[in-house]
């Protein structure tokens, strides 16, 4: 074994013992970002290559900052974005709120989609939905200012419009005709603060995490906001969390002007968001 394998091998115990959840991949992680290379290609980094950074980089894993944070990068579908203090990390379970979005949008019988994305964070939703759905025109929406900087590096150059704006109030003039309103909102009770990873809670803005004492705040304003911005048959997807499966639907409620609510479960089979469309007259 290599010196650095020895040295990955020491620090996967290391952030076992400190609690991570994923010793092993974060200590390959770090390693490769260290040493330019990938996970897989450690074996192919001499001894002689072995850097004093890389235990800089576990002790601050170890103290549970971000592993994003450290190395400056997140991946979400087939993107790579820039991440740091003051924006929340992309998680994977978002992933799957996406795919069901994108297939919805893939669906409808529209040359050129309207998508708003409503407290983009990093804009990874919004980047994610103009890469795989290319003819769409793609809104992102970020009231924080340090989520909405890192927004603005992500989107440069891309087809995504960004906004510095509130949510609730965003882009009237596209009240109804947008075809996809999408959002992961901050849906954490506040109640529950104590019970939140160290990564999240310490690290990530605490605008993107905590709504209200049943984190169902930012999700009834964001309704009243989707049903303005939504044309007829609009589709709006929310993200929540996995305790929340059942509440979110009725939020979305025939007398308020919507059909077919319904709760959708992520990879691991646990209620993670929330679709509903706005009722044709």
């Amino acid at each position: 074994m290599n010196v650095l394998l020895a040295e990955v091998a020491q620090a996967t115990r290391r952030l076992a013992d400190a609690g991570v959840p994923s010793p092993r991949f974060d200590a390959e992680e770090l390693a490769g970002w260290v040493h330019g290379v990938g996970r897989g290609e450690l074996h192919r980094v001499a001894d002689a290559d072995f850097d004093a950074r890389y235990w800089e980089a576990v002790a601050r894993r170890e103290a549970r900052e971000p592993l994003q944070h450290i190395t400056g990068r997140a991946f979400f579908r087939y993107l790579e974005l820039e991440v740091g203090a003051g924006v929340f990390v992309p998680r994977p379970e978002t992933e799957s709120v996406v795919g069901w979005a994108i297939d919805a949008v893939r669906a409808m019988d529209v040359a050129e989609p309207l998508v708003v994305d409503l407290c983009t964070g990093s804009g990874a939703i919004a980047l994610a939905l103009a890469q795989e759905v290319p003819r769409s025109r793609v809104h992102a929406v970020e009231l924080d200012d340090g989520a909405y900087d890192w927004a603005r590096r992500n989107t440069e150059g891309t087809r995504v419009t960004l906004h510095h704006a509130d949510a609730f109030t965003a882009l009237p003039e596209l009240d109804g005709q947008v075809d996809l309103v999408i959002s992961n909102p901050p849906y954490i009770p506040l109640t529950e603060w104590e019970y939140v990873a160290p990564e999240a809670r310490d690290h990530d803005p605490s605008l993107a995490l905590f709504s209200g004492e049943d984190g169902l705040d930012t999700i009834r304003g964001l309704e009243r906001a989707a049903h303005r911005l939504l044309r007829p048959g609009g589709v709006v997807v929310v993200e929540h969390a996995d305790t929340q499966g059942g509440l979110v639907p009725w939020i979305f409620t025939e007398d308020r002007g919507w059909a077919d609510a319904a709760d959708h479960p992520d990879l691991n089979n646990r209620p993670r968001f929330a679709t509903a469309r706005r009722e044709v007259p």
